[in-house]
């Protein structure tokens, strides 16, 4: 996943380090009586709108997809907390966060209308005319 400086997202999407700013902070939870003195827990921070790792279409479904992450300088936010070693929290923040690219890297399927077949139509017609005929059997009939 990560091969130096570079964290390989897909075969294709590499992003450098350097365009990902970690922050440690104190996390919530179990930890004993260093909860309240160690920082394990990471806020990592990607600019999706100025990234150049990106290609324009997967930054655009990325941006689309990620809205509730990401701030209103084009950044998107992931905390990760679900470790007490500051290093397994890292790491988790990394995945999560080249999960959520492969994710924008799918390319959606294009939906296709699909036709009502003839048939159909033609069943449907004639159950009405079925249900018409025999409500006007019910009516009272009219003297002309």
């Amino acid at each position: 996943m990560t091969d130096g400086l570079w964290l390989k997202v897909t075969p294709v999407i590499k992003i450098h380090t350097a365009e990902l700013t970690e922050r440690f902070i104190r996390a919530p939870g179990p930890g004993g009586q260093n909860v309240n003195k160690v920082a394990s827990a990471v806020q990592l921070r990607f600019d999706v709108r100025h990234t150049q790792s990106l290609p324009e279409e997967v930054r655009s479904r990325l941006l689309h997809q990620a809205r509730g992450r990401i701030n209103n300088h084009g950044q998107l936010i992931i905390e990760a907390r679900r470790y007490r070693a500051r290093e397994r929290n890292r790491e988790d923040a990394r995945q999560r966060l080249c999960t959520l690219i492969r994710k924008a890297a799918v390319k959606p399927a294009v939906r296709r209308k699909t036709k009502i077949p003839a048939g159909a139509t033609q069943r449907r017609l004639t159950d009405k005319r079925k249900r018409g005929a025999a409500k006007k059997l019910r009516s009272t009939p009219h003297e002309d």
